[in-house]
């Protein structure tokens, strides 16, 4: 088993219901921001992170997002038959993933600034942690909405509440799906074990992110983008 993290999740399955006509005729990876798809924006993280595994999983038009990554060294789990959500498809990548912890991203954000994928490596501890989260304040998570997701210790433990909000990019070790009996379910049933058992970390991205997902928030993601030097 490996205790440095070097395989990711691609979550690229989604409706994308909230971006609308957008998403009528192609998956909510494949919509563009700044003249590129969402999808090719996560790659660029995970490409310079030097990933040695990478694995996507697919659902709606899911042959779309297939086309898209072929020849860019990417797994497919293949969901088409039955969407699991976050929990049961990472379950089912598993085998492409390998053992031990794993990288999941989710592909409708966008960042800048550091990479976010070798900041959660850099602080993973493997001895103390389950999963490590990376996080921003409220008042710079654009295109969201809300309060924030989890309160951020002083030590960096995680507990659900107020104050930051989840970025969608993390390390976390999967090991506890398999006791999970549910066939489609959320990551969060995972994450309310171990936060129970208090493993649950979280690091604070410095810079900017964007939640694309609405078609009002492409806007919002250009000018992040154009305005970072």
């Amino acid at each position: 088993m490996r205790h440095t993290p070097d395989a990711l999740m691609l979550f690229a399955a989604g409706f994308g219901t909230r971006m609308g006509p957008l998403t009528a005729q192609r998956p909510k990876p494949l919509v563009q921001v700044a003249g590129r798809a969402l999808l090719d924006h996560a790659l660029d993280l995970v490409e310079q992170a030097g990933m040695a595994r990478k694995v996507a999983n697919i659902h709606y038009l899911g042959e779309q997002v297939v086309d898209h990554l072929a020849g860019r060294g990417v797994d497919i789990s293949d969901e088409r038959d039955r969407v699991l959500e976050t929990g049961g498809g990472l379950r089912k990548a598993l085998p492409l993933l390998g053992d031990g912890p794993v990288f999941t991203l989710n592909t409708d954000a966008i960042w800048t600034g550091p990479n976010p994928l070798t900041g959660l490596r850099a602080a993973w501890d493997g001895a103390q942690m389950s999963a490590l989260l990376m996080l921003v304040p409220p008042e710079r998570a654009q295109g969201h909405t809300g309060t924030g997701d989890f309160t951020l210790a002083p030590d960096g433990r995680l507990t659900r509440g107020k104050g930051h909000v989840y970025t969608g990019a993390q390390i976390i070790d999967p090991t506890g799906l398999h006791d999970i009996t549910h066939d489609v379910f959320s990551l969060n049933l995972l994450w309310d074990q171990l936060l129970a058992q208090g493993r649950v970390y979280g690091v604070v991205h410095r810079g900017g992110w964007c939640d694309v997902g609405r078609p009002d928030s492409i806007a919002l993601a250009e000018t992040l983008l154009k305005d970072t030097p």
